[in-house]
């Protein structure tokens, strides 16, 4: 590993190591929320550029670092922006965290995973440069796997940029709306696991088979040809 890429991992592991060290992540709690929302409130009716720029800088660094709050953040978009502009503004800032994240996992680790592991990897690579946004999407809709987790494997595959950026930020509206909307009544929310019911979660998996379709057409046509490409 050359030191360019030595000295990110570092620089990543230090950002973490301070976040927990000085537990900032008081400051990122349902409770931090509820209990400043005035001054939130406040500070956005007079500073509303800078709030926007401020929380999409903090919701950014910390999907990029992989560190916990994504709910509380989105539930803030929506407790100061509104349902609709919160799902805006929150969306763009988790794509662009994912992003990095992904960019970090490829140039940092993709190589050694593609040296190791590539020929165990060539067919799921395939599969991926060619429905890679039907099953994104499905991981996006249907919380099966944490997200942070999905940013960092599709790093180590040959998922295309422009495919990963596109899939998250479509696959993620309708939970970033759950939460923003939930955030616009802040006041009846005692806890973030109160938000995402059994229908919600139902209706999230209903949407993720709809993005499987394509893929299991393919295979059908596929199979009807006799395994002819």
């Amino acid at each position: 590993m050359n030191g360019k890429k030595l000295l990110i991992i570092i620089l990543f592991i230090l950002l973490a190591a301070l976040y927990f060290h000085f537990h900032l992540g008081r400051f990122i709690s349902l409770a931090a929320l509820k209990a400043h929302r005035e001054e939130l409130s406040a500070f956005y009716g007079s500073h509303r550029l800078a709030t926007v720029s401020i929380f999409v800088a903090i919701y950014v660094v910390q999907t990029a670092l992989s560190l916990p709050g994504a709910a509380v953040l989105s539930l803030a978009a929506g407790a100061l922006f509104g349902a609709f502009m919160g799902t805006v503004y929150a969306n763009l800032a988790a794509t662009i965290g994912a992003t990095l994240a992904f960019l970090a996992t490829r140039y940092l680790l993709h190589d050694a995973v593609e040296r190791k592991f590539g020929d165990r990897l060539e067919k799921l690579n395939r599969e991926l440069e060619e429905r890679g946004i039907n099953y994104l999407l499905f991981l996006r809709l249907v919380p099966i796997f944490p997200f942070f987790l999905i940013n960092l494997a599709a790093g180590l595959t040959r998922l295309p940029l422009r495919t990963f950026v596109v899939g998250t930020m479509v696959g993620i509206i309708p939970g970033g709306f759950v939460y923003c909307n939930a955030g616009a009544s802040l006041a009846t929310i005692n806890d973030s696991g109160e938000i995402v019911s059994f229908r919600v979660l139902a209706s999230f998996a209903l949407l993720g088979l709809f993005a499987l379709l394509p893929v299991f057409y393919g295979r059908f046509r596929k199979k009807g040809d006799g395994g002819n490409p």
